[in-house]
Parts: C-alpha cells; structure tokens; sequence
C-alpha cells in the first residue's frame, strides 16, 4: 500500500469535501463545536470532515463522549443551548443548515432528514395512539387527515408490521420494544427524507430483532434511495450496514474509509484498539483475556497540542506529543483511506496492553470431575395473573450450576431469563412443586425468609448501575456499607477489606471520595461488582452487565468477571442479549422460549451445533465481524407469542423455520441427547428439546453453513438457511 505525503491544508486528504454538490446527502466541513462549560467554552467537536452521498450509508464510530451524538444534533441545528458551531459548514441536500431561517428549518427537517433515536420509548409520547402519532407526520408534510391515516397504514406495513390497523389502535407501552422501533421508523420515513440519521437504533435490542430492524433499514434504503448517517458503537453492526465509517476520538475524525478497509487493516492505533476489545468467534475466557485501551477520553478541550491520542497511545513518541498529525492520504484497496497518525504504517503491529496470560490457578470444578452443584433448580414454574387471567412466564425449568462455572441465559425479551434470574435470587416466589437448592440445601423462596449466609452467598450485578447505585454517597461509602452489612469488620480492619476488595476490581483508589455521578459507566459498573462481592458470594446473577458499556470499557469488565471467577471460584447466571459476549464468558449455556428451556449444554456444543432451531435462528441473527456478505440468516416469522396463551405442542411451531408438520403442532417435543455419539464423557450434557431427530439437525445445520451462499437467488429472504423439504419451514 502506498502513502502519499500529508496534505494538512486539505480538510481530509483522502477527497476534498469543500468540492462537494447536491449530490451528498450530507456534507460536513471542518466542524468545530463548542460547549459552554462552568463559564468557558470547551471544544467537543474539532475541525470534522466529512460526507455522506446519497443512497449510501455511512458508520460514525467511537467511544461515549467522542462525539458522536454531537455531530447529529449539529447536523440538524439542534444542540443545547450551552452548544453552538464555532466553526464549519453542514450541508443537507446542498442546503446550508446554518444558514436557514425558521421557516426553513423547520421544512427541512420536516421533508429532507429524520432522526431515529436509541430509545423508542421516549421518542413515543404515551398518551397518544400510534395511528396518532404517524399520522402527524404525514399531515405536517401537508396531507389530510384521512389521507394522513390511510398512508400511515402503508407505512406500517412497509416497515413490515403485520397487523397495521391493530397497531395503529394501540398505545406505545401495548407494543415490544422492536415493534416501537419500527413504528419510529416509521414516522421517519413518512416524508421519504433525503437523510435518515439513525443513533443507536439496536441498543438493548434482542439478536433477532436488531437483526430484523437493520435488515428493514437497509431494504427501505435501497427501495427509496435514502442515505443513512449510522451512529453505534457496535462495530459488528456498522460493518454490516455501512460502506464507509469514520472513527471519532475526543472530537476529532482520526480514521476514515471503506468500512471493509479500515475493519481489515486499520491505520489508527484507536481503530485497532477497538477491534481488538471485541469478542471474537471461537474464542473464550480460557484462551486469553481481551485486550484493552487504557485510560480515559481527555477532558474537552484541554489538548492543545499534539496528537489527542498520544496518551493512551502504546506507540506514541515524543513526536506525537508535540506535534498533531496531519490527516494522511492511504491508497487501500477499496478507495481512499485517512489517518491520523504519524505512524500509521505499524498501527496494525500495536503492541497489546492487557497482558493475554491467564492466571494459573485452576478454576474450581470444571475440569471434568463430578461436584455437587453449588445452585440447583428443579421444576423451577412461575405464574402471573394479570387481569384474572393465568400468565406462565416460566415452565418447568431445570438447570444446575457448579463451583466455578459460568451460565449463559439467552432468547428473546419475554422468554423468561430475568423471571428465572428473580427466582434464584429470591425476589419472586416460585409456584408449588419447584425446588431451589444452595450446596444440597433447601433455599427459601423468598429473599426475606433466607439466613444471612444465604443472602451473601447470592448476589447480583444489574444492567444499568445508575440505577443500583445511590448517587448522594461516595463509593467508599456505598462498598463499605455493603462490607459492614456482611462481616463484623470495623474501623482499620474494614478499610483494610475495602482496599483488598476494590483493588480486586480494579478501581483505582483516588475513586473513593467520588460520588458515583462524577464517575464513566466502566467505573460504576465497578463500583457495582465490588459491592456484590462484598460478601464473598458463591453465585453472582450478571443481569446485561455490559450492554450499556463501550467496546473498550466491555472488554475490561469481561476480563475483570473472568479473573474474579479464577480467584475466587465464584459462579455467574449470565443474562445477555450479546452473544458475542456470552460466547466468551460462559461455560455452558441455556436456551429460554417463551419460559420454556429449549436446550443446554457446554458452549462450544451449543455454538458448534446441532442446534435447536431457534438457538440456530438466534446465532444467524448476530452480526460478526469479518462475516461474509451473503452470510445467510434465518428469518423468523411473526411476534412472540404471548405466555397467556402459548402454541400447543412445541411452543417454538409457530415461528419455526424447520417445523415437520402436524406432531409439532399437537405433541410437545422431548429433551433429548444431542452429544456426540460414542462420547460417553459427554451423555446428556447437551439436551435439545425437538421433534426433528438430533443426527437430521446436525445434517441439515452442516448443510447450511457448508453451502456457499451467492445471494439471493441462492437463498430465499425468508426461509431456512437450505432447509430440505422433510425438516423445511411451515408454509
């Protein structure tokens, strides 16, 4: 690959955006943006440049605070009111954004760009109905009521809702959560915009829906020609979507180009940094640690010179504190690549800094030997009633878990894992007939009628520390509490346990005085697990413990949960809608359907196959890095069903893509041995529960993968990966 000279006068060395016409649907140039801070201005945004043409999708990427979400409220004139541009031009459709009046504005913003945010709850006001909601923004582009109404019902079913005129009666809170994203969609489509910015748009969704949702992106995109600013922090996903990313850090665009250039050979030791915090296939806790990025963002503003990235950079000289690099020019081998970086050429050869060598203690009892369980579930059953009506959000549910071992709780939102996760811990009361066991004795259903040991011995670490964490109290106090709830310790003796135990976490101890508001995400999420191992538990319920975290920041909280698991022989419930991450952390994993487990086993068997079909179903929905193009996916038809009312037969029927027929509509299938035959080490540690026999799903699952796929004519967009006719899709 060659390397052309720097060119700093040019805004981006690899084009000149200044160059630009109508046909971009977004071009930024040289955009600087300041946030009024405690009585100064601060820059959050420095000197970016870029565009987006239209039709095509472009990937801004980058840990929290770099500016991500900036860079759209600027694009849409929409900052805070302590915000304003200091510096730079944004184009829309050849309009200049800062130069338009009011009237202006607000017509572009109503027919040329829509934005879809992270959370559709809140972008969705309660009190109105859905058929409400989108029509207005239809009548806002000038339609009638009526023709409002009736184009809202085709919007609905283009964005594949298959019940419109219920949907359009109902409420946000009536719908799940991809559904609402739809529906948002939705209304951002109605005026078919020229740009549609999407930020965060699959956060916290399920596998199969965020699957769902970007394949409806990117099928509307090609129907109606719309360019996509794509905002995530999910590489895997901006791989898939995207022609071109941008890398964002502290403000400043440090990398750019064809996303299949910079995801192969990145130019920027951030670019690589990132890459190499993700979990990636085939590999696990018991391979090596991830690798991690050091330090923090800087402070906005406080770089004055130099390279931003030179302190958290393992490459960095005195050269690149002293002097910022230029944006350099790279002929790759899909176009024009950026980079920031003097050393651009030995980015890729970064030296690591996590250290992959695994501890050598052993990890308790998974070496094969038998051990009593340290948690034990059998006909584990939960029944709510809502509005007089029985609702079975969990059915007969039974799993062990050992000394030391990790379990992954994976499906669908509603398929039971947080009600099976509240049961174990106590906080929701089985129904008659289930049995909870901790070290072969009885354990209470309920949390208040548990003995202390008990009660230190199950703990939990929850999705959103924000939530768990008491803002008013210092970290030393929320961690001391927790110790001084548990142990008789006190005075020198406690802050001597508080030390050990947050150096265990790996908080730094300059942490201790800090109120958890003053604290990054990462941070909290430690705070968090220090406190849940206040009381040297045995079993830790990790409820989404990273899906609110970077890349970066995930990487170093999956490293700390693993090295806490080979110190301390601690146990972990996993919960996570993250496959990538369950893949790594966990030993064995299970299944849940609509409460009912569909299969469990080691992870290596699960992930290998054979598969349920809807663990199989799942696994095809996740994006991964590296996948190629036509990478089949298994579309599953229809909504969850609800509990009230479950499928007869198997409860997976209705949805199944390779359903045989009549006896998976009439008799429930049995939990057989999908082990390999022969393999006596392995008998019944794998169980599958389905009709199709386990040697047929091995058979039709190797097909699947092994058939090379070369697009749509090969693959149908909605049946199984090449399922025969014998085991294929219900029709």
């Amino acid at each position: 690959m060659s390397v052309a000279p720097p060119t700093p006068a040019t805004p981006f060395a690899a084009f000149d955006v200044s160059k630009s016409d109508r046909t971009d649907a977004l071009t930024v140039v040289g955009l600087t943006v300041t946030y009024r801070i405690r009585g100064r201005d601060r820059e959050v945004l420095q000197d970016v440049s870029f565009r987006v043409r239209r039709g095509e999708a472009y990937g801004l990427v980058g840990e929290s605070g770099c500016g991500k979400s900036t860079v759209a409220m600027a694009a849409l004139r929409y900052l805070p009111r302590n915000g304003k541009v200091k510096a730079g031009r944004i184009t829309i459709a050849g309009a200049d954004v800062q130069k338009l009046d009011a009237d202006a504005l607000r017509n572009l913003r109503a027919n040329t760009v829509s934005m879809v945010y992270q959370d559709p709850a809140r972008a969705l006001n309660p009190s109105l109905t859905i058929a409400r909601q989108v029509s207005e923004a239809f009548e806002t582009a000038g339609a009638a009521r009526d023709d409002a109404l009736r184009r809202t019902r085709e919007m609905l079913e283009r964005v594949r809702i298959a019940s419109p005129e219920r949907v359009m009666d109902s409420y946000p809170h009536q719908l799940s959560g991809g559904m609402q994203q739809r529906v948002v969609i939705a209304m951002a489509l109605a005026s078919n915009p020229a740009l549609l910015i999407l930020d965060e748009p699959t956060t916290g969704l399920d596998a199969t829906v965020e699957a769902e949702v970007l394949d409806l992106v990117a099928q509307l995109r090609e129907e109606l020609g719309t360019a996509v600013l794509f905002i995530s922090h999910n590489l895997a996903v901006i791989g898939r979507m995207c022609e071109r990313v941008g890398v964002l850090y502290a403000g400043k665009l440090v990398e750019e180009g064809a996303t299949g250039d910079v995801f192969t050979r990145p130019r920027h030791p951030y670019t690589v940094g990132l890459l190499r915090c993700l979990p990636t296939a085939g590999r696990n806790k018991d391979s090596g640690r991830l690798d991690t990025i050091a330090g923090g963002l800087p402070p906005p503003g406080s770089v004055t010179q130099g390279c931003i990235y030179a302190d958290r950079c393992r490459l960095a000289d005195d050269r690149c504190r002293r002097e910022a690099p230029p944006p350099y020019r790279l002929i790759a081998a899909r176009g024009d690549q950026m980079s920031r970086c003097h050393y651009h050429e030995r980015a890729i050869e970064l030296p690591r800094a996590t250290p992959e060598a695994l501890a050598d203690n052993p990890r308790g009892s998974l070496d094969g030997s038998p051990s009593t369980p340290v948690l034990r579930a059998q006909k584990l059953s939960k029944t709510f009633h809502v509005s007089g009506a029985p609702l079975r959000a969990l059915d007969d549910v039974s799993i062990d878990l050992a000394s030391g071992e990790t379990l992954g709780l994976v499906g669908e939102s509603g398929s039971g894992k947080t009600t099976l996760a509240k049961l174990m811990l106590g906080l929701l009361t089985p129904d008659a007939g289930s049995v909870l066991e901790l070290d072969g004795a009885p354990l209470a259903a309920r949390v208040t009628r548990r003995s202390d040991e008990q009660l230190k011995s199950l703990q939990t670490v929850f999705q959103n520390p924000d939530s768990a964490l008491n803002r008013a109290h210092s970290v030393k106090r929320l961690i001391g509490r927790a110790l001084s709830r548990v142990t008789a310790l006190r005075g020198a003796a406690l802050d001597q346990r508080l030390a050990s135990l947050t150096a265990a976490v790996r908080l730094p101890e300059r942490y201790l005085g800090s109120r958890t508001r003053q604290l990054s995400g990462g941070l909290k999420q430690r705070v968090a697990i220090a406190r849940a191992f206040a009381g040297a538990p045995r079993v830790v319920v990790c409820d989404e413990p990273t899906s609110a975290l970077d890349v970066s920041v995930q990487a170093a909280i999956l490293n700390l949960l693993a090295d806490l698991q080979r110190e301390r022989g601690v146990s972990y419930v996993l919960i996570s809608h993250d496959l990538h991450v369950v893949r790594y952390l966990a030993d064995r994993i299970a299944v849940l359907y609509l409460g009912r487990l569909l299969e469990i086993g080691p992870a290596a068997a699960v992930f290998g196959g054979p598969q349920h079909p809807y663990t199989e179903a799942l696994l095809s929905s996740v994006p991964t890095l590296g996948a190629h193009v036509g990478q089949a996916r298994i579309r599953l038809s229809g909504e969850l069903p609800s509990a009230a009312s479950p499928p007869s037969g198997c409860v997976f029927h209705t949805r199944c893509p390779r359903k045989l027929g009549a006896i998976c509509e009439q008799q429930e299938p049995p939990f057989v041995d999908a082990g390999q035959q022969g393999d006596a080490a392995q008998s019944g540690a794998h169980r599958i529960r389905c009709h199709i026999p386990v040697a047929t799903l091995r058979a039709l699952q190797t097909a699947s993968r092994d058939t090379p796929d070369e697009g749509p004519a090969n693959v149908s967009p909605e049946r199984s990966a090449n399922a025969p006719q014998n085991a294929g899709r219900s029709e």
